[in-house]
């Protein structure tokens, strides 16, 4: 009998290319987490065990999630480029026997940096980084795929923006099989591009981490906006537009997790390609990044909503009502 490959954790995105030359399954523990059937039971596991209520619910649940699946033996924690409380959770991780790797991505972009990063990634899992960019360049038609399933979304509306968050965001880790996550949005694509063209309201753009509400887009929908642009996800896609040259290339120009000025040209970019109207600003609470919306709401030119999330769930009634406004406001 075959040995299925081994799991790799990620409490983020990082170089997938390299874990797959690797011959191991990338694991996105967020995607884990909030697609579990109770997430919520996972936070409430946490906070049981000890972790604050004040904390912020992507840690709670990445971390009861790996307590319950003990075959996740070895983490990736980036500790440079996400999020300050994984210094912690990879503390705590590792007090519970697993292998705790760290990936820390520089915060001013510096190419060589990066270069020492991802060769101390492919060390660390025993990859070969002339296999990682095979890999590289074997995802560039899927990435492609990707692209195509975002201009469904912003330039002809055959897809949704919650359909748009849901694939982008699996692009973290491909689902743990390119291949099989490739097929399946083939056959997306095919039935999507034989919907009507839909031209909705008021064109919105959702910026920050992918919210932990489960029904953000459909709410901006009901209220009769429209979703174009999501942009973290939109990042973890990388479409190849231009195509990268080389891996460093490819992260080089992934915005995510270095300044905030990064992001901001590449928001200006997004709406002004997408002729945006609005856009919300997603903030998890208790999180640094709230401090960028300041930054954000200074440096683009279109009218802001920030919204904060805390908890797994439908969003509340205060902030439908606010999504309502601001909609309605737009239009």
């Amino acid at each position: 009998m075959t040995t299925p490959p081994p799991l790799l954790g990620m409490t983020t995105s990082i170089p997938v290319e390299v874990v797959l030359a690797a011959g191991m399954i990338p694991t996105d523990l967020n995607n884990r987490f909030i697609n579990h059937p109770q997430p919520h039971e996972l936070t409430r596991q946490a906070e049981e065990l000890g972790l604050p209520r004040t904390l912020c619910a992507w840690i709670k649940g990445m971390y009861a999630w790996c307590l319950r699946h003990p075959e996740m033996e070895t983490v990736v924690a980036v500790t440079q480029g996400d999020c300050s409380n994984t210094h912690a959770l990879a503390e705590l991780l590792s007090h519970h026997g697993r292998r705790v790797l760290f990936f820390e991505y520089p915060h001013d972009r510096d190419r060589t940096a990066l270069i020492n990063q991802v060769q101390r990634l492919a060390n660390d899992l025993g990859a070969d980084l002339a296999l990682a960019e095979d890999w590289r360049r074997r995802l560039l038609p899927l990435r492609g795929q990707l692209a195509i399933l975002d201009e469904l979304t912003w330039r002809t509306g055959q897809v949704s923006g919650a359909e748009n968050q849901l694939w982008l965001v699996g692009s973290s880790d491909f689902d743990g099989d390119p291949d099989d996550y490739a097929r399946r949005l083939g056959d997306f694509l095919e039935r999507a591009v034989q919907r009507p063209q839909a031209h909705g309201g008021p064109r919105i753009g959702v910026l920050g981490v992918p919210p932990i509400f489960d029904d953000l887009a459909q709410s901006v929908e009901a209220a009769g906006g429209a979703v174009v642009f999501n942009e973290i996800p939109r990042q973890f896609a990388m479409p190849p537009d231009p195509a990268p040259r080389s891996l460093i290339e490819q992260y080089l120009a992934y915005t995510y997790p270095y300044d905030v000025w990064g992001r901001i040209a590449d928001i200006q970019r997004q709406a002004r390609l997408r002729r945006l109207d609005g856009l919300i600003h997603y903030t998890q609470a208790f999180c640094y990044r709230q401090m960028q919306d300041v930054l954000i709401k200074k440096m683009i030119e279109l009218p802001v909503l920030t919204l904060e999330g805390d908890a797994v769930g439908p969003v509340d009634g205060r902030t439908r009502v606010r999504i309502e406004a601001f909609v309605e406001m737009l239009s």
